[in-house]
C-alpha cells in the first residue's frame, strides 16, 4: 500500500467492517472511509458468487481474516475488479491471496498505480478496458452473468456492472447515496458529523430531486455525448438494487433512482433547460 493511504482507512478494519448477505450470492463488505482524511463517505467491497462457483470481488476492501473466510466459503476467487481507478488500494493483498485471479480495470490503472508507488501487479493478470475502442470480453462465465459498461468520461474512469441474476447494479463513484450510515455503524463516529461531511452529504445524496448530484455529474464529465450514450445503455439494464461504494445500499427501486439522478443525461436535449 502506498504511503498516505493508511490515513484514509480504519486502523483495525476487522472490528468495524459490516459483512452482509444481500442475497445468497451477493455479499457486501462495508467499512469506514475518510475522503481526504476528513470527509466520511465510507467504503464498500462486494463479493458475487457466479453460478459456476467462481467469485468476483468488486472494489476490494481490507482482506481481514473474517473477509478471507467469508470469501473462501463462497467459492474460488477468479476476478478482482477495480471499479474505477481510485478503488484499487487493496489489490495487492487480494492478488497475493488469489494470484491467478484476473484483474479487471480501466486501462489507466497500471500507470496510475505506478505514479503512486503501489505494488506492480502482473501485466498478464490484467483485463483492461480501453478509453477508446470496443470493451473486451472477460470470460464466458463472467459475460453470461454480468452486463459491463466502462465510462472513461467520468473523472475516475468508472467500470459499472449489473449482476443480472440478482438484478444488482454495482458501481463505485458514479452515484453516491450518502450519508454512509451502514459503513460507520460499528464505530462510535457519526456519519454526519463535521462541517465538511455535512456539506458533502448535502451534495451527494439521492433524496428529493438530487439536484446537486445531477449538477456534479453534468458538469464534471468530459465528452458529454459519449457519457450520455453509456448512461443510456446502463439505464436499459434490468436492475432493482444499487450497491454504491459510498453511502447506503439502495435495496429496492434502484432503477428509478438511477433514472432520476441521470435524467439530464438520459434526456440530454432538455438538460440545459433543467439546470
Amino acid at each position: 500500500m502506498a504511503s498516505g493511504a493508511h490515513k484514509l482507512i480504519p486502523s483495525d478494519p476487522e472490528k468495524v467492517m459490516v459483512i452482509r448477505h444481500l442475497t445468497p450470492e451477493v455479499v457486501t463488505l462495508s467499512t469506514p472511509f475518510l475522503r481526504f482524511g476528513r470527509i466520511k463517505i465510507g467504503g464498500r467491497g462486494t463479493l458475487v458468487r457466479l453460478a459456476t462457483g467462481s467469485v468476483a470481488v468488486f472494489s476490494p476492501v481490507a482482506l481481514t481474516d473474517t473477509v478471507r473466510k467469508e470469501t473462501d466459503t463462497l467459492g474460488e476467487v477468479k476476478y478482482l475488479v477495480a471499479s474505477d481507478q481510485e478503488h484499487h488500494i487493496f489489490l495487492e493483498s487480494w492478488h497475493k491471496a488469489y494470484p491467478t485471479a484476473k484483474i479487471l480495470a480501466p486501462e489507466t490503472l497500471p500507470s496510475h498505480r505506478d505514479k503512486q508507488n503501489y505494488f506492480k501487479l502482473p501485466q498478464a493478470n490484467y483485463i483492461l478496458f480501453p478509453d477508446k475502442g470496443p470493451a473486451p470480453s472477460v470470460t464466458p462465465e463472467f459475460d453470461a452473468e454480468f452486463d459491463v459498461e466502462y465510462l472513461p468520461q467520468h473523472p475516475n474512469k468508472e467500470l459499472v456492472v449489473n449482476h443480472r441474476p440478482s438484478k444488482t447494479l454495482i458501481e463505485a463513484d458514479l452515484l453516491f447515496n450518502l450519508p454512509a450510515t451502514e459503513q460507520f455503524s460499528k464505530t462510535d463516529v457519526s456519519p454526519t458529523s463535521g462541517i465538511l461531511t455535512k456539506i458533502f452529504n448535502a451534495l451527494q445524496n439521492t433524496r428529493g430531486n438530487a439536484i446537486w448530484q445531477r449538477r456534479f455529474l453534468w458538469y464534471g464529465v468530459s465528452d458529454r455525448a459519449a457519457f450520455n450514450e453509456r448512461v443510456r445503455r446502463i439505464a436499459g439494464w434490468d436492475f432493482e438494487r444499487i450497491v454504491p461504494c459510498h453511502g447506503d445500499v439502495i435495496e429496492s427501486g434502484g432503477k428509478g433512482i438511477f433514472e432520476k439522478v441521470m435524467e439530464w443525461h438520459l434526456k440530454a436535449k432538455d438538460a440545459k433547460k433543467s439546470t
